[in-house]
């Protein structure tokens, strides 16, 4: 399967889930105004990332890191004009002067830096090669980075550069918001007027905030979902997302969950409603619930799953679009089993979530309907 095309019309959160979600294997290049981006899946995992849109390499961040001596750096700079395919971290490596276990560390940060480049880029042809992980000569990079010996989920790559994004822009506001101490002390404000500190602004509505703007005008429906995770992670310390369907719901994607392969384990979830008359009732009544969870075969079978101890509560939230349960987020605070706070923030996003899945849904009917008329028509 070759998969090619532009940013513009295809988001990134879209093109990953594909091959998160379908194990895929192989290479994915972006070639834009900014740059060229370089991304190395395997069985649907991220294990190798590099772009020209980052300063230095990953050599430079070793050094920046106090892991390799400068001298050293420069030795494998001279032994890669001789070795061309090699990665200036292999070479390192063969010289016995990182482990495995730091360049894992430092390749993973390097990743995380390389996909919040890659979610600000506008625009970019992109391609993707199934199982071609030969990367000689396919790129203008002058490195190929550090394969991990353990892959990092697309979503959770995902998440977290939009995470980083919210921040940077939080920072902007703030720096360009004139408003100098002088014209604070003279508007005055809560500590005038009450002798106290302001109460602190609960999670679930300072997140709540962050990301209504976002949901607005999401891309796609895999980004309402990723969308709803990031505001659950803020809240609660594991949750996963199910799908669901006439009989089944289907793992789609979580947090948390300290567990191997969780997004595999995840995905690879099937459970059968009808077995289950607490998930039944919450699933039909589309009302969100928290409290402990009730132990039948189904329920029991979700926390082999999670792993860990049976939770003292938990929450569950439909979420609702064209009338009916379309998907469903679980969330416990496991393993430090803290009570489950207030969710009222995380209930009104699900509620705006399902709402923006029947818009994009609608839009997609439309789309559909509009492709059928224009090959319909005589020519």
């Amino acid at each position: 399967m070759s998969l090619a095309g532009r940013l513009e019309d295809l988001a990134l959160s879209d093109i990953f889930q594909i091959l998160s979600i379908g194990k895929k294997t192989g290479t994915f290049i972006v070639n834009g105004t900014k740059g060229t981006a370089m991304i190395v899946f395997k069985n649907g995992m991220v294990v190798r990332a590099e772009t020209n849109d980052l300063a230095g390499d990953l050599g430079v961040n070793l050094v920046e890191a106090g892991l390799v001596k400068e001298s050293i750096l420069a030795m494998a700079a001279e032994v890669k004009k001789k070795l061309p395919s090699k990665s200036i971290a292999e070479i390192l490596h063969e010289l016995g002067s990182v482990s495995v276990e730091a360049l894992d560390k430092a390749a993973r940060k390097r990743i995380e830096k390389v996909m919040f480049r890659l979610l600000m880029w506008e625009d970019g042809d992109f391609q993707f090669e199934l199982d071609d992980l030969d990367l000689e000569g396919k790129t203008n990079l002058k490195d190929a980075g550090w394969e991990l010996s353990k892959g990092v989920s697309p979503e959770y790559l995902l998440m977290e550069g939009a995470r980083v994004q919210d921040e940077a822009t939080q920072m902007t506001f703030v720096s360009t918001t004139d408003f100098n101490d002088k014209e604070a002390e003279e508007a005055g404000g809560w500590e005038d007027d009450w002798g106290d500190e302001p109460p602190a602004e609960r999670k679930d509505i300072s997140a709540l905030k962050a990301l209504t703007q976002e949901l607005r005008f999401p891309n796609s429906t895999s980004e309402i979902t990723l969308l709803i995770l990031r505001l659950a992670s803020d809240i609660f310390h594991r949750g996963v997302l199910f799908m669901v369907g006439r009989d089944e719901i289907v793992g789609l994607g979580q947090f948390g969950l300290e567990i191997e392969q969780a997004d595999e384990r995840v995905r690879e979830t099937v459970i059968t409603i009808e077995k289950s008359p607490f998930l039944k009732r919450i699933i039909t009544e589309q009302i969100p619930y928290k409290g402990g969870v009730e132990k039948d075969e189904i329920t029991g079978k979700m926390m082999e799953v999670f792993g860990g101890a049976w939770p003292k509560e938990a929450g569950i939230f439909p979420v609702v679009a064209e009338g009916k349960a379309v998907a469903l987020l679980y969330c416990d605070n496991l393993p430090s089993g803290d009570e489950v706070s207030e969710t009222e923030g995380l209930e009104i996003f699900i509620s705006h979530a399902g709402l923006a899945l029947e818009k994009s849904l609608l839009q997609r009917r439309l789309q559909e309907m509009e492709t059928r008329q224009g090959t319909d028509e005589p020519r």
